[in-house]
């Protein structure tokens, strides 16, 4: 019931249900309380509605930020709540009526207040908002960058405004109480002069050397610093908040290569996810910022997805331009015919060399290069079920892309099954379930699947909890626990304070990497995920839809997957452990394996999952399993050979193509020079062209043009 209630009202708690139930009660009390002028039942109502209000929009909850969209926002129930007040002090029928007026004429300058304080946190923000945001630049040593404003000044500064109306409605409750009007005014000036100050106290903050430079010196000194730098290697990624993974998962990567490495950005939400990374991060939303930037050293372009901004780059024709995506697989966004538009596109394997051919989109064979996929390397060999633990399984369903085709994603059709079937199985299996990040936002019956299916892992985690036959360690649970609250402790201390806003010139300011922090970042979050594990029971089934658990730890942990056709089956086959694929789509399991190569070695689902008995009899006797030679050949064909190992095919193709650039640009050099010198026919002439009298170059055909 209480699970249901959650999910109509979208918040993610039943403290944020009781929070929400209680600010929507709290209003109508307030009305009541001031018509039979009951002050105490008034003041009561009145601190519900402010701790609730408070708490449902620290959460950042659903039902606030819809409250917003109706007009009933958090400025207008505060005035809701004032207007309320004056009622109250009307029906109390107090001698000193010139209270009410001066109660009035308070809330009134509260809110004119609220003009210059907006006016003022606007021009702050947008002043000290940078042309391009940096990480593990030096921009420092080059360009004078301010302290950000005090923290508690602009950290939820419209809220802190509101609140600020306290000390006014305290000393009327107060008043109304004591019948003695003293209380009333002085809350009431307090209210006024903290405003009044808050306004004050912002004003410096918007001119002289409190602000950062001007555009066009930050972006001098970016230059300054890309010439002293010189990156060879970029990797350009542009997209929506959600897709913060699929540039993450190529940072490692970054890292490791031969060559200068440099990351482009083109939104600031991305930068605001991009994982900790020691490699130069350039944020520049604006194209004509980008396209002035001094980019003369780079000879290789990186693209982790085919998006409309990609043309800013792609623009520049002194480096070469490469499709390396997000993910190998079977799905038609691996073969879109825009990646034609790139020198060369990189795929893992054969597998995907061979797509390109099939799909006959205009790649052009010469143009594919087989590097395998270097982020696999975290993925462990399956070395069987571990003596003593249940069998886990991975459900990781893929999203319901931008159409509806039924073969995209399992979650409507086939998904519930398959949970049912899992959490059912005897012998019994632990599930783990994580769904893609983009599941429900194009889509709402993918959205209600995916609640479903919660509900059901939910369920059957509470069934598993009180069935005498599992049994929990709770020592070693304990100290797992407090492991990782110590782990989340020093991590919080490393990586900064959460919630709020970071000020963008700091952080630009302040973004060189200290190595030995970085380390240390990187250290502990594998034993927050080694401790994380541990902290639960192997027996129970999990909902991760964070970004943590990553996914391949998912997939160290588990011991057979169930998905969709997506890059996930790709890289899950690493693993060399049983997997299956639903065919959604009902093409039937011939034609399913004709048409998607990654399920090949796969069991094969129906939308009933009636298979999946094939899948677990393969987990739990792994020597009379028919599909593992199979799924080590198509491990091959896929992700390509063992030796060398792909980070070392990477930085050869980067490296070779990075040759091809040069030559380019000499003969380009080699053109501009000899035209220079007069050459009576200049070096870039086209064929068929022919040079007019006065150096110009006009069209012609062949010879019959000449003379």
């Amino acid at each position: 019931m209480i699970s249901t209630a959650i999910r109509v009202a979208r918040v993610g708690s039943a403290a944020e249900l009781a929070a929400a139930a209680l600010m929507a009660l709290g209003f109508p009390c307030l009305m009541v309380a001031a018509l039979v002028s009951n002050v105490y039942g008034f003041a009561a109502a009145a601190a519900v509605t402010y701790l609730a209000d408070h708490y449902l929009d620290r959460k950042g909850s659903y039902l606030i930020r819809q409250l917003d969209k109706i007009r009933v926002g958090l400025s207008t129930r505060f005035l809701v709540r004032q207007l309320l007040l004056v009622l109250l002090i009307a029906r109390l029928g107090l001698d000193d009526t010139l209270l009410l007026y001066v109660t009035t004429a308070c809330f009134v300058a509260l809110y004119g207040l609220q003009v210059p304080h907006s006016v003022l946190t606007t021009l702050i923000g947008n002043r000290r908002r940078m042309p391009v945001a940096t990480r593990n630049i030096d921009l420092a040593s080059r360009i004078r960058i301010p302290d950000a404003p005090p923290r508690g000044l602009l950290n939820r500064s419209a809220e802190k405004m509101l609140h600020l109306d306290l000390p006014a409605v305290a000393g009327v409750l107060v008043t109304g109480a004591v019948r003695n009007s003293l209380f009333a005014y002085a809350g009431i000036a307090v209210s006024l002069v903290l405003s009044l100050f808050y306004v004050l106290a912002l004003t410096p903050y918007v001119r002289g050397r409190r602000i950062p430079p001007k555009a066009e010196k930050v972006l001098a000194a970016l230059d300054d610093w890309l010439r002293e730098y010189r990156p060879e290697t970029v990797l350009y990624f542009s997209g929506s908040k959600d897709s913060a993974y699929q540039v993450n998962m190529w940072l490692d990567t970054m890292e490791r290569l031969d060559t200068r490495p440099l990351i482009i950005l083109r939104e600031r939400v991305i930068l605001k996810k991009l994982a900790p990374t020691t490699v130069p991060v350039i944020c520049v939303p604006g194209g004509v910022h980008l396209m002035n930037m001094d980019l003369s050293t780079v000879r290789v372009a990186l693209y982790a997805a085919n998006v409309g901004k990609n043309i800013h780059m792609l623009r520049v024709p002194t480096m070469k331009h490469v499709f390396i995506g997000h993910g190998d697989s079977d799905k038609i966004a691996s073969v879109n015919p825009f990646s034609k538009v790139y020198d060369e596109v990189w795929t893992a394997g054969r597998a995907g060399r061979d797509r390109y051919a099939i799909a006959d989109v205009g790649v052009r064979d010469e143009d594919i290069v087989e590097v395998g996929r270097p982020q696999l390397a975290p993925i462990q060999s399956w070395q069987g079920v571990p003596e003593g633990r249940i069998p886990t399984v991975l459900y990781a369903p893929t999203w319901e892309g931008w159409d509806d085709n039924p073969g995209n994603t399992s979650l409507m059709l086939a998904g519930e099954n398959i949970v049912k079937k899992l959490v059912k199985a005897d012998p019994p299996v632990r599930v783990l379930y994580k769904p893609h990040p983009f599941t429900g936002t194009r889509s709402a019956r993918a959205k209600a699947a995916h609640h479903r299916i919660t509900a059901l892992i939910e369920k059957a985690a509470a069934e598993r909890a009180a069935d005498p036959r599992f049994t929990t360690d709770t020592a070693a649970q304990a100290k797992a626990k407090a492991e990782l609250s110590r782990i989340e402790a020093r991590l919080a201390e490393l990586t900064g304070p959460a919630g709020g806003e970071a000020d963008e010139a700091e952080a630009t300011r302040d973004s060189l990497v200290d190595m030995a922090r970085h380390e240390e970042i990187a250290r502990l979050r594998a034993e927050w995920n080694a401790a994380y594990w541990r902290s639960q029971e192997s027996w129970q089934h999990r909902i991760i839809t964070g970004a943590e658990p990553r996914l391949y730890d998912c997939f160290n942990v588990s011991d057979a997957m169930v998905s969709d056709i997506s890059s996930v089956v790709s890289d899950f086959i690493a693993s060399g452990k049983p997997y299956a694929v639903t065919d959604s789509a009902g093409l039937g399991a011939e034609k399913f394996k004709q048409n998607n190569t990654a399920v090949r070695a796969a069991v094969i689902l129906s939308n009933s999952a009636d298979e999946l008995d094939e899948l677990l009899a393969a987990v739990r006797d792994p020597a009379a399993d028919p599909l593992a030679e199979e799924r080590e050949k198509l491990r091959q064909y896929l992700l390509g050979p063992d030796e060398p190992k792909s980070i070392d095919r990477f930085n050869k193709a980067i490296a070779d193509l990075a040759l091809k650039a040069e030559t380019r640009n000499l003969g380009q050099a080699t053109r501009a020079a000899a035209e220079a010198m007069g050459s009576a026919t200049p070096a870039n002439a086209l064929p068929g062209q022919r040079t007019a009298s006065d150096g110009r170059t006009v069209a012609g055909t062949g010879g019959a043009a000449a003379g």
